[in-house]
């Protein structure tokens, strides 16, 4: 018996050794991006509100590095193009507008997407959450766009309980919207989707092969609107912490946003956990500006900053963001530095050790020097929109803003978000003691990390509109950008109040001529603005799938339709259409 607890002993020895090896084989750090949809700039408390806490995405923040000035496009699929890519989307053919689910196009099979890359450097690469870069046809989705598996959704958004998704304006059956790699996948039904997406990432570390680094995009749903019929939805616990919000959706909101942090806390917990996240790179923020009003809003906060969503301003294109890793020389800092979604392929990329083709046509630069090394900001050039067919665009040259054109009609270029002071949540008067206190804080453990330092990075990263002894309000800086191109300097008026083009022609000259340049080398819109009635999910078992091999005959297909039901379907999609634009 003696010989045999000795011989399990050495066995368990072996294995141990084995184990740590394997833990330490690879040497390329793993790289995981928490992407959120939808979330305005106010809405994270390391920006300064007191009306939402985000204590564990403020920890993870304030031990990284906070990026004040990072911008990114202001509609979801053109994002989410330019993450992967590395490229402005006027050069891929996305900038105009959103994958519709019944539109016949996507990311073109042309381009390299940022998971391939990492897949090739010997990465094994996740997708879980929101794809939105087309799914007409199976070559598109993402399982065959570089990620080894996908556990999530293709459309713009999803109901969060049953996982449906139901197009605005179409007369068409809800379909079911969720997939474990390319599977009909209904076995999570039921479950929140933030709960679901987080349970998904932490069964994905838990289960990760250390000798790989890992390449995870967590594409949060959170805190997109759900279907029009109930757009706003929350776990009632997490909307109950929030009785001093007056506005009920406003406070369903906080809710979405209070689970989205959890998330983030439970994320960070299985990196550690796991042994993972000495050697990772954290990267997190919102693709977009928060729809304040109008459609799919959210009633998320852009403010100060003026415009939402689908707009040229920096409500619409100015991220809340964060990275944080030890692989980063400097941390615990607030960086001015100009960045892009266009630059985190090369960034990175470079981070990771992985040496990208030299004649990759990217966008992007490498910003990781810049970060590690907490060096003097950039000089940067930027186009943030060019939309031809909807007719706006915006750019900027270091601290020059240019805008021509507005979304909207221009309905919403206001200052949009403005939070009653009076609902402050109770707790935010022990704001510190409550990031010190959180999951991402108890795990990173970083004592350097102090009641007085969280308080003086808070308000390096509090935004305001700087005092003027200008009235705005004057002829002279009124901007109306449908009828003439604006531009303004951040430098001093971040909050895009003063216009300077009568004052400064010449100025707003240079600044056009650099726009038309960016338009000379754009390449046309790859969006197919014409629904296809085969994406009805009713011809595909209720669910939203592939259809371009989809034949509709008399009698074909699994499905009961015929041809009688196609014609009829169409009618009542017309007649739908009709009678709304006609009310």
């Amino acid at each position: 018996m003696g010989s045999l607890k000795l011989l399990g002993l050495l066995l368990s020895v072996i294995l141990w050794v084995v184990e740590c090896q394997g833990a330490t084989q690879s040497t390329k750090p793993n790289i995981i991006i928490i992407l959120i949809d939808d979330m305005g700039f106010n809405d994270v408390s390391f920006h300064g509100s007191n009306q939402i806490l985000t204590p564990n995405i403020d920890a993870l923040a304030y031990n990284g590095i906070i990026l004040n000035r990072h911008y990114v496009p202001n509609l979801c699929t053109p994002s989410r193009a330019t993450l992967l890519t590395g490229k402005y989307p006027i050069h891929t053919g996305m900038q105009h507008f959103v994958q519709i689910p019944d539109e016949p196009w996507g990311l073109p099979l042309s381009e390299r997407l940022m998971p391939q890359f990492f897949r090739d450097a010997g990465y094994a690469t996740e997708l879980i959450g929101k794809w939105h870069l087309g799914f007409w046809r199976q070559d598109l989705t993402p399982t065959m766009r570089g990620f080894d598996h996908h556990y999530g959704y293709y459309n713009g958004y999803i109901d969060y309980y049953d996982h449906t998704h139901h197009m605005l304006d179409k007369n068409y059956s809800s379909g079911v919207d969720f997939r474990r790699d390319l599977k009909r996948w209904h076995l999570d039904n039921g479950t929140y989707a933030t709960e679901a997406f987080t349970n998904e990432a932490r069964h994905v570390i838990e289960q990760h092969d250390r000798s790989r680094p890992l390449f995870m995009v967590l594409s949060h749903l959170a805190v997109h609107t759900g279907n029009e019929d109930q757009p706003m939805q929350a776990p009632p616990e997490e909307v109950a912490k929030f009785s001093h919000i007056s506005d009920a959706k406003r406070r369903t909101y906080a809710g979405m946003v209070s689970s989205l942090d959890k998330s983030v806390g439970q994320t960070v917990r299985a990196l550690a956990d796991r042994g993972m996240l000495n050697n990772s790179i954290v990267l997190l923020y919102s693709d977009n500006g928060a729809p304040t009003v109008g459609i799919h809003s959210n009633s998320g906060s852009n403010y100060p900053y003026r415009g939402q969503k689908e707009s040229p301003w920096e409500g619409g294109i100015r991220s809340a963001g964060a990275i944080w890793s030890p692989l980063l020389e400097q941390r615990g800092y607030v960086s001015n530095q100009v960045i892009h979604a266009i630059d985190w392929l090369p960034t990175l990329a470079a981070a990771a050790g992985i040496q990208l083709p030299a004649n990759l046509p990217l966008d992007g630069v490498n910003m990781w020097p810049s970060l590690s090394g907490n060096l003097e900001p950039q000089s940067r050039r930027l186009l943030h929109v060019m939309d031809d067919i909807f007719g706006y665009s915006s750019y900027m040259r270091d601290n020059l803003k240019y805008i021509n054109g507005s979304s909207f009609e221009g309905r919403y270029d206001n200052w949009l978000g403005d939070l009653p002071a009076e609902e402050d949540d109770p707790i935010s008067a022990y704001y510190a003691q409550h990031v010190l206190s959180s999951e991402v804080q108890q795990v990173l453990g970083t004592r350097s990390l102090t009641n007085d330092r969280i308080e003086q990075l808070r308000a390096d990263a509090t935004h305001r509109c700087p005092s003027n002894e200008q009235n705005f309000t004057q002829s002279i800086y009124l901007c109306q950008p449908l009828e003439a191109p604006c531009f303004f300097n951040l430098a001093k008026d971040p909050c895009e109040r003063y216009n300077l083009a009568n004052l400064y022609p010449l100025q707003l000259q240079l600044l056009e001529q650099e726009v038309q340049q960016f338009r000379i080398n754009a390449i046309d819109s790859v969006r197919v603005n014409t629904p296809d009635l085969r994406a009805n999910p009713a011809f595909h078992g209720g669910y939203w799938e592939w259809w371009n091999d989809t034949t509709i005959t008399a009698g074909s297909g699994g499905s009961k339709w015929n041809i009688f039901n196609w014609v009829w379907l169409s009618c009542l999609s017309c007649l739908h259409v009709a009678v709304k634009y006609a009310l």
